[in-house]
This record gives C-alpha cells, structure tokens and sequence, in this order.
C-alpha cells in the first residue's frame, strides 16, 4: 500500500495529536502506547510497561550513557527512561506536535532536559547525521511508515557500526492471512477511524526490508500474548474512566473500546506481535 507523504502526516496526527490526558485516562503512567512485557501474573500494568522498557535495554545491550534515537517517540516513555534509568542522551522523533511539549515538561520534571530532545516531522523526511548514534528503537511506530526499505537503509545510516536496531510491531500472522484481512470491516474502522493510516505487514516483510537494507537480524520475540494482556488493561480502564474520556470528545470512549477489542480479537489468529533486533555488524 502507498500513500502521498501530506496524506501520511495528517492521518497520523489525527489519532497521537489528541489531547494527552485522553492517554493518560487508560494508559499507564509512563503512557507507554506499545506492549508491556509480563514476567508475573500479578504483574500490573505500569510494572509491565517498566519491564518492557528494561527488555529493550537489555536487546539492546545498553550499558549506560549511549546515544539513542527513538522514531516514533510518542509520549515519551522509552526516552525518558532510558536518559533516566540509563543514562543515555537520547533524540525522539515524532510528528504529532502535542507529544514534544508533553516530553518537555516531563524532562524538566525529572531532571533530564539536558539528555532528552524532540523533533516534530517524520522520520523519512528528517535530515540526521550518519553513523551518530548506538542505537535505534521503533516501538509500533514502523505500521505508519509507507516505506520499509527507506525506513531500515536510514535507521541503518544513522547508526554507528556495532549498533542496534529495535523494532516492536505488531504484524499479520503471515501473507495468507494479510491478504484475507487487510480490507475486512474491522481493519479497515482501525485504520480510518482511528489512525487514519497504517499498513499492518507480516513479519517476513519487516526481515527482507532489514536484510535488504545491510542488518543482521540478531532475535526475534513473540510477545503477542503479552500485548493481549496490555490491551485488557487498556480496555479496564477506558471503561473506568468512559466519562472523562467523553468530556474531551463524545463517543470517544466507545469508539476507543471498539479498536482495541478489534485489536484483540485477531492476536494468534490473523495477526501476531514481535521484537526484532538487527544488528549494524559491518
């Protein structure tokens, strides 16, 4: 699927540029809007989301103070942790315009201005230094992106050699099955009533897009179970909080749930969800 870049960037804001506290109502208090990672049934959310963003550390291989960029930051969550917990000077990049002044005053509040900068665009159209940073992270950001090839030769440019690649995506279970779905009903409310745009791909798709672009591909991840989980949560407290939510927008509440009980209904059966680590080894 193709679609014209204008096309891209407003449809994409039309769901992350909504007002924050909407995220801040159902998500966790990082409002980390991706999988968690439950190591413990009584896991709760926010725990998840933190173990998570310690698994990406860990994929990673980050030992502290490495220079990070995040495509697709969203509110912030994996950047603020990682200058946090990590110590690592970190870039996010997303272009709904709502999240930057978010991530400011979150830095602020803890400490990390120094370490945390933003910029407003798309990652395709921004013009980044080569071989500048050891680490690149796409947490549910890569299903917005027209491009693969462009996306994994320019993540792979950025990066220094010896460098990783993060990517967490949710995907169709195999071709079969994205051919058999990508335009039923409930794939098509997900991508013009909430999103706007997106292009769900299986994984081999995102594998011969990385391999293609000079990665070695290092691991891969089932965390599909792990998304259901976080998307009950998710479901919990929308419905808590259906009343706040529909101050901001009537009907936002309702329609929030329909997405993710779509999202939810296809995990195992048409869609699944993964972390793929590449590596710059040359």
């Amino acid at each position: 699927m193709s679609a014209p870049e204008v096309t891209v960037t407003a449809d994409t804001n039309q769901h992350y540029d909504l007002d924050p506290d909407i995220f801040g109502q159902f998500l966790d208090p990082l409002r980390k809007y991706s999988s968690a990672l439950y190591e413990n049934d009584s896991d709760s959310l926010e725990l998840a989301q933190r173990n998570k963003l310690r698994f990406v550390a860990r994929r990673l291989g980050l030992n502290g103070g490495e220079e990070l960029l995040d495509i697709g930051c969203g509110w912030g969550s994996l950047i603020l942790f990682m200058a946090q917990e990590y110590g690592c000077d970190t870039l996010g990049i997303s272009p709904a315009p709502r999240q930057h002044e978010y991530i400011a005053e979150q830095a602020a509040a803890r400490g990390v201005t120094n370490q945390v900068r933003t910029r407003v665009g798309h990652f395709e159209q921004l013009t980044l230094p080569d071989a500048s940073v050891d680490a690149v992270t796409m947490l549910g950001s890569i299903v917005h992106m027209p491009d693969l090839d462009e996306v994994f030769r320019r993540a792979r440019a950025v990066l220094r050699r010896g460098g990783s690649l993060y990517v967490s995506e949710s995907c169709f279970r195999n071709a079969a099955a994205r051919r058999a779905f990508d335009e039923r009903a409930g794939t098509e409310f997900v991508r013009s009533d909430i999103f706007g745009w997106g292009d769900l791909r299986p994984l081999s798709d995102l594998i011969t897009a990385a391999e293609d672009a000079g990665f070695s591909i290092a691991s891969v991840d089932d965390l599909t179970n792990d998304y259901r989980r976080t998307i009950d949560h998710w479901i919990d407290n929308v419905d808590i909080a259906a009343e706040r939510i529909d101050a901001h927008q009537p009907g936002l509440a309702a329609k929030l749930r329909h997405y993710l009980e779509v999202a939810n209904a296809g995990w195992g059966y048409t869609t699944k969800h993964y972390a793929l680590v590449c590596r710059k080894a040359r």
